[in-house]
């Protein structure tokens, strides 16, 4: 085999155990944040374990989205931080491998990264947000406790939208609740009252929620006549199985929600409001953007890798830290700009990308000609501006 070759295939396959148990921690940890939520559903819901489980899956593809970048920078930052530690980069080096000969397998495992990773947010994100909406509305038309989230409008039920301030799940009892009722055709009726109690007949799929001391305000549609009602206390029967024998009604996807050729079609069709237009455009090219970041950030990470001991202790890993920070820093105000029409999606989806790129490209070049990696001239000395300042602030009496 040629020598080059086998170095690559070496190189490549010290990638991915880095990349594996990186996505497996940095996926776990997000899933974490799901912790109190599917406690209290066990806990105060009785959902079925089965149905945590779907949600939990569910809710992955939007974390790999971010996950899978992060994973690919880690993976080579750290595998050519070791061969660099080991002396490896200087016996390649030494045996005329200059570092632009050491890119192909980092190129290759960026972009098959990319590809996962494209693969995960055009159709695993979008597939993953509806199936997680369908179960929610679906183990809220089984149990109305579910339902009952706290300051949440909660819509699942069919024309009933509940909002409540508070549930105590062991008692039943409700404070500060609202219920928008559509069930009668051509009256819309409102009920508020400070508290209430949920209250489960003897079919367990008929609830009825008795409201106290509140207000009953109804409006006719059709002669658009209001009535106002005080009561000393009021019941709203909920009867859920009726519900699901009149099927639901059909299910209103968000941006996010929607396939790639569903939110085509819905740009191409022309849509009025330029805020919504906006934030279509916004989605469509963050499908294809957060993926590429698995190539910009890793053709970043590989020559903060490779530096020599020194630099790599003083700058390597910080710097690589710094980067990443910033590039979601740059995505968070693309969207931020892309909402409020400041300049186009586009530019705000791939400018990150843009800049990391531009910042790998620069350190790659200095490494190569063994000069140190540092920061720009401009941005150090804007740092050395903004330490100046603080020095000042601080020693001022």
């Amino acid at each position: 085999m040629n020598p080059f070759k086998r170095i690559n295939t070496y190189i490549f396959l010290e990638l991915i155990p880095p990349f594996v148990i990186s996505l497996f921690f940095l996926t776990f940890v997000f899933l974490m944040t799901r912790i109190p939520e599917i406690t209290n559903m066990v806990v105060n819901y009785n959902t079925d374990v089965v149905d945590i489980l779907l949600m939990i899956g569910f809710t992955i593809p939007r974390f790999m989205e971010f996950t899978i970048p992060m994973s690919a920078m880690i993976s080579i930052l750290l595998t050519f931080m070791r061969m660099s530690g080991e002396n490896e980069i200087v016996a390649l080096k030494g045996a005329g491998m200059s570092l632009y000969k050491l890119l192909p397998p980092v190129l290759v495992f960026a972009v098959l990264a990319t590809v996962l990773n494209m693969w995960v947010t055009v159709f695993g994100v979008s597939w993953g947000k509806l199936s997680l909406k369908k179960k929610s509305i679906e183990i809220a038309r089984s149990s109305i406790d579910a339902a009952l989230q706290e300051r949440q409008f909660n819509s699942q039920l069919t024309d009933i939208m509940i909002y409540v301030s508070y549930v105590d799940m062991k008692t039943r009892e409700l404070k500060d609740v609202f219920i928008e009722d559509r069930r009668t055709p051509g009256v819309i009726s409102i009920s508020v009252a400070p508290r209430g109690k949920l209250i489960r007949l003897d079919d367990e799929k008929v609830y009825t929620i008795r409201l106290f001391d509140g207000m009953i305000n109804q409006v006719n549609s059709d002669d658009s006549n209001v009535t106002n009602i005080n009561f000393g206390h009021y019941d709203i029967n909920i009867d859920l199985m009726s519900m699901q024998k009149g099927g639901p009604k059909k299910l209103q996807k968000e941006l996010d929600e929607l396939s790639l050729h569903e939110l085509v079609q819905h740009i191409r069709a022309g849509i009025k409001d330029p805020a919504l237009r906006s934030e279509a455009l916004m989605v469509l090219h963050e499908k294809f953007s957060i993926p590429f970041a698995c190539l910009s950030l890793g053709l970043l990470a590989f020559p903060l890798g490779v530096q020599s001991m020194s630099l790599r202790r003083s700058s390597g890993f910080s710097m690589g830290i710094f980067f990443f920070l910033l590039y979601y820093f740059l995505l968070a105000a693309g969207w931020s700009a892309g909402e409020t029409g400041h300049y186009p999606p586009f530019i705000g989806m791939w400018l990150p990308n843009v800049v990391m790129g531009v910042a790998g490209i620069y350190l790659l070049v200095r490494n190569a000609k063994e000069k140190p990696v540092r920061l720009p001239r401009v941005v150090r000395q804007g740092l050395d501006v903004v330490r100046k300042r603080f020095k000042k602030s601080f020693d001022a009496p």
